[in-house]
């Protein structure tokens, strides 16, 4: 739901009679907070921050070349035809040295003026006034809802439960409802961090998602590597439910990380449904080790479900302790740290995966069936190994699947 901010919304509607032109006011983190009477959308970028309440990545990224955070005065912005954009006046709206959010207004048929300009600048400090009272009251509002989120999913059995009537009482959650529980995962680039441009593009995934579902159905927490979705769920939660709300969610994931070119792609874990939100820990829980798999390893799909992970899930539970100091295989071992021997693991797990089958092992890896016979036969010299015995065949491909688990095993491709 859209709040409202009746203070914020005369003084927006009174500069924007002043200007002669719209006018929209976002926060600090550049999401819409009230806009003027519009006769028409002048140009897309106007059209989806007052339509979807966001902006695309890539108008982010563009803003950004600005360093808006840093302005004092008002900022001219050139139009981009690309991104659908017609030039426009960003104003910085302050409280002392404190950044509370932005004034935009569209240049679309002449250039302001320079009384123009003072004029918006000299009406934000009654926008910074508002903006502090309303919404920071809002944010402080917000901040109980997270609070309580993190004690529920991150806190023992007894603050759990306290953790769970704060937002049933607070008005955020239906009781009658059971929870099922979606982490969230950017994949990054090497060597880069997560940056404000990906928390906002996972808080707009979890926003618009949580949207779609009814009141008090749904609440979030979004961090700079990950974000959580608390659904509820009616009645026993049936496997087409759950996929359905999993799949639009990974569809907003996606719109929201488009162009930020530090992600590379996305990943969702789904955990178990718990019959009352007091017990959504364990679904997190699952959740979160389920998007740990995924990324690990890439024949699990990018919506990774517990209940689907096989032995993987296995594996998570046994390698939640301390898994480092682990003695796969010998020869497993010296190979690892050989990066001359990668071929031959990758040619390993891959035969292993498929039970053996040579043929489908030589279709799968584009390998002449020599070729794949003299691979196997110089790891099994290398390794020490035997793959005619059934234990060690056994041994081997777990070790494979934990090393990929652990980091400690890297294929390429």
């Amino acid at each position: 739901m859209f709040i409202m901010y009746p203070e914020l919304q005369h003084l927006v509607d009174s500069l924007a009679t002043a200007l002669s032109r719209p006018a929209t006011v976002e926060d600090r983190r550049q999401r819409l907070v009230v806009y003027s009477r519009h006769s028409e959308l002048p140009d897309a970028v106007r059209r989806a921050s007052i339509l979807q309440r966001h902006v695309s990545a890539e108008v982010l990224a563009w803003l950004g070349r600005f360093e808006l955070a840093k302005a004092r005065h008002p900022v001219r912005i050139p139009g981009n035809v690309s991104l659908g954009m017609l030039p426009r006046v960003c104003v910085p709206i302050r409280h002392h040295d404190l950044l509370l959010g932005y004034v935009w207004l569209i240049e679309s048929d002449k250039s302001m003026s320079s009384e123009e300009m003072t004029l918006a600048e000299t009406a934000t400090q009654d926008f910074a006034l508002a903006l502090y009272r309303e919404v920071l009251f809002g944010e402080l509002a917000s901040h109980r809802e997270t609070e309580a989120i993190r004690n529920l999913l991150l806190c023992g059995s007894d603050v759990q439960a306290d953790a769970a009537r704060a937002l049933i009482d607070g008005g955020h959650f239906d009781p009658s409802l059971g929870v099922v529980v979606l982490v969230a995962r950017p994949v990054l680039t090497p060597d880069t961090e997560p940056d404000d441009r990906v928390w906002l593009a996972l808080e707009r995934a979890l926003v618009n998602t949580r949207h779609r579902l009814p009141a008090r159905h749904a609440v979030h927490l979004v961090s700079h590597s990950d974000g959580v979705l608390l659904f509820g769920t009616e009645g026993e939660a049936d496997e087409l439910t759950v996929n359905r709300w999993a799949s639009q969610f990974d569809h907003a994931l996606q719109t929201a990380l488009a162009g930020l070119e530090q992600v590379s792609s996305s990943l969702i874990g789904v955990g178990q449904p718990r019959p009352e939100l007091a017990q959504a820990r364990g679904s997190y829980l699952e959740a979160d080790q389920a998007a740990r798999i995924a990324a690990s390893m890439p024949d699990v799909t990018r919506i990774a479900r517990w209940s689907q992970l096989g032995i993987y899930r296995v594996l998570a539970q046994l390698l939640s302790q301390d898994p480092g100091e682990l003695v796969l295989h010998p020869g497993l071992e010296r190979l690892f740290t050989n990066p001359e021997a990668l071929p031959l693991l990758q040619t390993l797990e891959t035969y292993l995966d498929l039970s053996g089958n040579a043929r489908a092992t030589s279709e799968r890896l584009k390998l002449h069936r020599t070729s794949l016979y003299y691979r196997i036969q110089r790891f099994e010299h290398l390794a020490d190994a035997n793959l005619k015995d059934g234990n060690e065949r056994l041994c081997l491909h777990l070790g494979l699947k934990i090393a990929r688990f652990t980091g400690r095993y890297r294929p390429v491709g």
